[in-house]
């Protein structure tokens, strides 16, 4: 596949899925069908992930995803979807619609004069190692005080950019019945939630689960043995 083909198109569900190696993509599973994703090897060179940047998807596979996870978190009843910048607002706006709601609120790293520094906490990701600031609108707050609120994000990979909302969160009094992603990267961030409190973890719902890959004899990438 080009570079420019990954996330825009979905297998229908059912479709034969490569069991491995894999050498440029990964097939990754749901309800909604399969979506191939690039590989990624990282630094160490013995190991890799499949990567999902979802503002680079095609909108009908956007729409999939998002669809798949409104589905996944309705019964739990969420009143009001809270997003983490960056890629996350666009799902949380999505799975927001699909809901049936009128909005959602957007978490943010750039800090607009009016909002309070005491709401604010550190954030970074694997992915952007650069440390920012994340804030929440004080206006906001109206919106999620005493509200059941899902908290949703594009990726759960290392845990940090969850573990960085859950902490501003808690300062404003709020507790998600639900922490909502288009993947589970792995599941190295249960040992991140776990730390704060093993209830997280137990509230986290994903859409697609993809493994950290291993090299394959020959060449290419395999699931590790006990995935």
């Amino acid at each position: 596949m080009q570079p420019e083909h990954f996330w825009q198109e979905l297998e229908p569900p059912g479709a034969p899925s490569p069991t491995g190696p894999y050498r440029e993509f990964y097939p990754a599973e749901f309800a909604g069908g399969q979506l191939r994703l690039p590989i990624r090897v990282l630094a160490d060179g013995e190991s890799a992930l499949a990567s999902l940047i979802i503002n680079q998807a095609s909108f009908a596979v956007q729409e999939a995803l998002a669809s798949a996870l409104a589905e996944k978190i309705r019964g739990l009843a969420p009143d009001m979807v809270i997003g983490l910048p960056t890629l996350g607002l666009t799902l949380a706006a999505a799975v927001a619609r699909h809901l049936g709601h009128s909005r959602y609120v957007p978490l943010g790293t750039s800090r607009k004069f009016w909002y309070r520094d005491e709401l604010s906490v550190a954030l970074s990701s694997i992915t952007t190692p650069d440390r920012k600031r994340l804030y929440i609108d004080p206006r906001m707050l109206p919106l999620i005080e005493g509200r059941r609120v899902a908290l949703v994000d594009d990726v759960i990979s290392s845990g940090t950019s969850i573990a960085a909302g859950l902490e501003l969160l808690g300062l404003c009094g709020i507790e998600p019945v639900v922490i909502g992603a288009a993947m589970l990267q792995s599941d190295r961030w249960r040992q991140r939630l776990d730390g704060i409190d093993p209830k997280w973890a137990a509230r986290v719902e994903g859409v697609l689960s993809t493994p950290i890959l291993q090299p394959a004899e020959g060449g290419g990438w395999q699931r590790p043995a006990s995935a």
